[in-house]
């Protein structure tokens, strides 16, 4: 048997396993698990220090993206310089290699649209980081990153501007005056109301045309989802970029090539059911 799992703190409404499940199932991987465990920061190095050679491949969800970086043996550059590893690969010599397969994630779900060079981002934490990193992979030169951390948001400033990306940082509160094409948010569910409030204050035209990806996949659609479609803006579901990220980790998981439509299919049908 082999195994593999996702770990974080909550983790009883990841859907990974399901998305996971359905890729082994269509690609004949009978003798592979895939299982949910809660295991907080301080627990991680412990628990992944104990797991046995039937283990390999990790999914890492909040609050383990950073803490994840004290048990990889090796780092990818894309996961360094996001500060952030969302997947954990077990190496030939039974240590750890850290991935993040979250821009990888978010450039193919935003990847069809037409953003013209410009992009806005909301949000500030590791999961903004990778976004920053894919909008530079999806060739965006000029970001405007809107959060409420000014500290955290010159941070992905900074990570955007070693890709010779023109970037500037604003209040989270303002963000809806600087419409762009595409706008990637990265907040928490919790702050999807307050920001979508915001919309409330700008003309209705400045948006008509832009297209709004929102990382979060439950209870959806969001409030800020909604007021974007109110406002005449495309928009995307954090599905989108969960399933792309577990295609990815399925890809480097097995060695194989990723079932993405039967675990869209598996994805979709889950949350109907919700």
């Amino acid at each position: 048997m082999l195994r593999a799992a996702v770990f974080g703190s909550p983790v009883a409404h990841s859907l990974s396993p399901v998305l996971h499940h359905a890729a082994y199932a269509a690609l004949g991987l009978d003798d592979w698990t895939y299982v949910r465990r809660e295991v907080t920061e301080v627990e991680l190095p412990g628990v992944v220090g104990a797991l046995d050679d039937e283990w390999r491949g990790l999914s890492l969800t909040m609050p383990l993206k950073e803490a994840a970086f004290d048990v990889a043996a090796s780092v990818t550059d894309v996961a360094r310089e996001a500060g952030a590893i969302n997947t954990l690969v077990r190496r030939e010599d039974g240590r750890w290699d850290g991935a993040n397969t979250d821009v990888i994630g978010i450039v193919r779900a935003v990847e069809h649209v037409a953003h013209e060079g410009a992009a806005l981002l909301l949000g500030s934490g590791a999961t903004s980081r990778s976004a920053a990193l894919a909008l530079v992979d999806l060739g965006v030169r000029d970001v405007v990153v809107a959060a409420r951390n000014a500290d955290a948001a010159q941070e992905v400033v900074t990570l955007l501007e070693r890709h010779d990306v023109t970037a500037m940082a604003i209040p989270l509160a303002v963000w809806a005056r600087e419409p762009r094409r595409l706008v990637i948010s990265t907040l928490p569910p919790a702050a999807s109301s307050a920001t979508a409030a915001g919309l409330d204050s700008v003309a209705q035209q400045k948006w008509h045309e832009a297209t709004l990806l929102d990382v979060v996949y439950a209870d959806w659609p969001t409030p800020l989802a909604q007021a974007a479609v109110a406002h005449g803006s495309e928009v995307i579901s954090g599905l989108d970029m969960l399933v792309h990220q577990a295609a990815e980790q399925v890809r480097l998981f097995t060695g194989q090539r990723p079932p993405v439509e039967a675990m869209f299919d598996a994805a979709r049908e889950a949350m109907a059911s919700r």
